[in-house]
């Protein structure tokens, strides 16, 4: 037999805890297997939870994972996350994340011609021409 297994180390703050301890209610936790496939889940006594799973995909066996985290502002206000994780990207995904504003029609029909001019020199052809001219430059300001 070997010598006995220290204890694991503590994670207080210097002089003590600061605040109340906050109990682990749930902390399930299965892999990485041999194939790379692993999950968990957690939950405190004060509503805090984190959960992901992931596993290798596509051809070089990248790891894609998927979860989310949840948790209670001090106002009461709930802050629930999602997000996947693959190929394409992180994404997350909430009612709390800001959103831009909608782009404005004349926008919109600048990128679908930057779109359509895109594709048509990706094809060999001629670039598109707007339909319409555009009006001459201003000789001036007036008030």
């Amino acid at each position: 037999m070997g010598a006995p297994t220290p204890p694991p180390p503590s994670y207080s703050a210097p002089g003590g805890p600061s605040g109340p301890v906050v109990p682990i209610l749930v902390d399930v936790r299965e892999g990485p297997d041999a194939a790379g496939v692993y999950n968990f889940n957690f939950e405190t006594g004060d509503g805090i939870s984190r959960h992901e799973q992931g596993a290798p995909q596509g051809p070089e066996g990248a790891v894609a994972a998927q979860g989310g985290w949840s948790f209670t502002f001090p106002d009461g206000t709930p802050g629930v996350f999602n997000f996947v994780a693959d190929g394409s990207g992180y994404r997350v995904e909430s009612d709390l994340l800001p959103t831009p504003h909608p782009l404005p029609a004349h926008a919109i029909a600048q990128i679908e011609f930057a779109a359509q001019q895109a594709a048509a020199e990706a094809a060999g052809g001629a670039r598109p021409q707007y339909s319409a001219p555009p009006p001459a430059p201003s000789q001036g300001y007036s008030f």
